[in-house]
């Protein structure tokens, strides 16, 4: 499992978001606060506070490399 911390300040980076991660057969929660959710759940994001960044968890041992790639947009660098 690995965890990044992502930023979906826009309703357009949510939407693109979910595109993105439901290619993948693998499980992604978003933390933020006490909250779990889905990842993959549009309407579990948006009940999020989204003004503030969120932890991502990737639940995927291979391809991991590939997801980051592409989640690169999303990804706040520390």
């Amino acid at each position: 499992m690995k965890t990044v911390q992502i930023s979906l300040n826009s309703i357009d980076k949510v939407k693109s978001f979910v595109n993105d991660i439901t290619k993948f057969d693998y499980d992604f929660d978003l933390i933020s606060g006490r909250y779990v959710i889905d990842a993959k759940s549009i309407m579990g994001i948006f009940s999020l506070d989204l003004s503030k960044p969120i932890d991502l968890n990737i639940h995927a041992d291979a391809g991991l490399n590939e997801i980051l790639e592409i989640l690169k947009p999303y990804i706040i660098s520390k």
